[in-house]
C-alpha cells in the first residue's frame, strides 16, 4: 500500500450526520460530505496486510465474511490515497454494478473482517466506496455504455431488485436483449419501495435505473408474473428467464397470539411501501399511507427493518415509539465465540435508534448503554389488546429469560415480568418467510424446504431448462451485496446457456 503506516497514523474517520432532531423535519439522506483530504487519509489506513478478508466473501458460523461481491477493497483504497479517483471508480465497478447502492444501505460485512479491525476500528469502506461513486457521478464519468454488437436473444428478468437489475446490466452488457418486468408502478423492487428515502433518496436509484434503460433495457412496470401475464407466456417469447422476485411473504409469528386481527397491527413493508410511494406521488399529501401521526407506535423485531419503521413513524410526528427485540442484547465487544473475520455480533446504535432516543425521554431498565434507547430486550409479546371496536388500544408482554430454555422454546417466560403497553400501531418486522409460489406453480418450478425457488449456488439453474433463479427468492431473505453477487452470477450462467460460453465474470 501506498502509506504502510497510514493505520498507525489516522484514526478512523466515516462522514459527520445532521443532528436528529434537524433531520427528523425532511426524508433527505442526513450524512454530511467528507472532505477528500479525509478519503485519503481513510484510504491511508488500508494494511498491506497479505490476506484482505475484506473481499472474500466466504460464509463462517451462518454470515457473511467480508464482502461477497469480491470488491477489490484494497486496490480502490489504495488508488484513493493516490487521488486517482477515476481508476478507483473502474476498479469499483469492475465487481459491483451500483456501488452507490451498497455504499449507502449494505451493513457492510468487508468492515467485519477487515484485518485492521481485530484491534483496531476498522478502515471506513463503506465511506470510501460511497464517495468514490459519487465523484464519479458528479465528473459524469458514469456514462451509458450500450453493448456494440446483439445477439439477438431475449431473457426475461422477473423482479428489478438488486438482483434482478444486476442480471439485466451483465446481460445486457453481453448483447442479449433484456426485459424487466416489476408489478409495482416504479422499478427498483426494495430499492425503490422497501428502504425509506432517508437512507437512499430516490433519485439516485432512478438515475442508474435511466442510465440501464439508455443502454438498452427494456423495463415493464405494473406487470405481475403469474397474474397478468401467464408464466409459461415467458417460455415462448423468450429464449431464457431469471427469475429474482425476491423473498416477499412476511413472517407472521403471531398468528395465534390473541387479539392478532385487530386493526392497527400491519407487517413492516406494508408500512414503509405505502409510505414511500406516498412521498414519491405527492409528498405524503394523498393520505395513502398508515400515519403514525399522534400515535402510540410499537415496533417489533429489530433489525434493519425495524429501524427504518422507527425512523418513519418518528418522521410522522408518532406520540411514543418502542421497539421490542425477544433477544437479549449484544455485547459491546466481540463474545469469545464470535471470532475475527466473523461478522461481530455487537451492539449497534442505527440511525432511528438515535433519533428516538433524542426525541423521547424513555426510562433505562438496566441494560442499554444509548441513553433514551428505545429498545426493550429479551420480551415477547403475549397479547394484542383492543378498545371494544376492533381497534389496537394495547400491547401485553413478559420478559424471558435466554439463560434458562425450557423443552419448547430456547428461554422460559420470567414470572412476574408482565407489562401492558399503549399501542395505536404496531408494525411487525420479523423477516421473510420467502417467495410468493404462484410462478413456481406455472412453471412447475422444484421449491427446497423453505419453499425458496431451488437452484445450486453458482450454477443458479432450475429444475426447468432456461429458467434461472437469483437472490432472495433462491437464498432467502438476505443482504444486497448478495442480491448483486447473485444477479451477477446467474447472469453468467444464463450467457452460457445462450451462447455455449460466456466472458461474464
Amino acid at each position: 500500500m501506498g502509506k504502510p503506516t497510514g493505520f498507525k497514523e489516522y484514526q478512523r474517520q466515516t462522514a459527520s450526520e445532521r443532528l436528529p432532531k434537524e433531520r427528523l423535519k425532511d426524508w433527505d439522506e442526513f450524512a454530511n460530505p467528507i472532505e477528500l483530504k479525509v478519503l485519503k487519509q481513510q484510504g491511508a489506513r488500508c494494511m498491506d496486510c497479505g490476506i484482505p478478508f475484506c473481499h472474500t466473501g466466504d460464509i463462517m458460523a451462518g454470515m457473511a465474511t467480508g464482502c461477497p461481491l469480491h470488491n477489490l477493497i484494497p486496490e480502490w483504497n489504495d488508488l484513493v490515497y493516490h487521488n486517482d479517483w477515476r481508476e478507483a471508480l473502474d476498479r469499483l465497478h469492475k465487481t459491483n454494478n451500483f456501488p452507490e447502492f451498497t455504499g449507502r444501505v449494505c451493513p457492510a460485512p468487508c468492515e467485519g473482517s477487515c484485518t485492521l479491525g481485530i484491534n483496531e476500528p476498522p478502515v471506513a469502506i463503506k465511506t470510501i466506496e460511497r464517495n468514490i461513486v459519487d465523484r464519479g457521478f458528479a465528473e459524469d464519468w458514469i456514462q451509458p455504455n450500450p453493448p456494440t454488437e446483439r445477439t439477438g436473444k431475449k431473457v426475461a428478468i422477473v423482479g428489478s431488485g438488486p438482483a434482478g437489475l444486476a442480471a439485466a446490466a451483465q446481460l445486457n452488457s453481453a448483447g442479449h436483449l433484456c426485459t424487466v418486468y416489476e408489478r409495482s408502478d416504479r422499478i427498483g423492487g426494495l430499492l425503490m419501495y422497501g428502504i425509506p428515502n432517508m437512507k437512499l433518496e430516490k433519485w439516485i436509484v432512478q438515475r442508474r435505473i435511466d442510465l440501464l434503460r439508455e443502454e438498452g433495457v427494456e423495463f415493464v412496470t405494473e406487470t405481475e408474473i403469474g397474474k397478468d401475464i401467464p408464466a409459461p407466456e415467458l417460455m415462448d417469447k423468450f429464449d431464457a428467464v431469471v427469475l429474482s422476485t425476491g423473498a416477499t411473504v412476511p413472517n407472521d409469528f403471531f398468528v395465534r397470539t390473541p387479539g392478532r386481527e385487530l386493526n392497527g397491527i400491519h407487517f413492516a413493508m406494508e408500512f414503509l411501501h405505502a409510505n414511500t410511494k406516498s412521498l414519491l406521488d405527492s409528498e405524503l399529501k394523498d393520505g395513502n399511507f398508515i400515519s403514525a401521526k399522534d400515535k402510540h407506535v410499537i415496533v417489533i423485531g429489530g433489525g434493519d427493518t425495524g429501524n427504518d419503521c422507527l425512523g418513519t413513524s418518528l418522521r410522522h410526528g408518532c406520540k411514543s415509539l418502542v421497539n421490542f427485540e425477544i433477544v437479549p442484547q449484544s455485547p459491546e465487544s466481540r463474545a469469545p465465540n464470535n471470532p475475527w473475520p466473523q461478522w461481530p455480533k455487537v451492539h449497534r446504535v442505527d440511525y432511528g435508534h438515535a433519533e428516538a432516543a433524542a426525541v423521547f425521554d424513555y426510562k433505562s431498565n438496566g441494560q442499554k448503554t444509548l441513553a433514551n434507547d428505545p429498545r426493550e430486550y429479551a420480551i415477547q409479546t403475549t397479547e394484542f389488546i383492543g378498545d371494544g371496536n376492533g381497534n389496537l388500544k394495547a400491547i401485553k408482554t413478559q420478559q424471558v429469560d435466554w439463560s434458562n430454555p425450557t423443552e419448547n422454546a430456547p428461554f422460559s417466560p420470567v414470572p412476574g415480568s408482565e407489562k401492558e403497553w399503549p399501542a395505536d400501531l404496531c408494525f411487525m418486522a420479523l423477516g421473510f418467510r420467502g417467495p410468493e409460489q404462484t410462478i413456481a406453480e406455472q412453471l412447475g418450478i422444484e421449491v427446497d424446504a423453505r419453499s425458496n425457488f431451488k437452484a445450486t449456488y453458482g450454477k443458479y439453474a432450475t429444475n426447468l431448462e432456461g429458467v434461472f433463479a437469483a437472490g432472495d427468492c433462491r437464498r432467502g431473505q438476505s443482504l444486497i451485496v448478495w442480491a448483486i453477487n447473485e444477479g451477477r452470477e446467474a447472469a453468467r450462467e444464463c450467457d452460457r446457456y445462450l451462447m455455449g460460453v460466456t466472458e461474464l465474470p
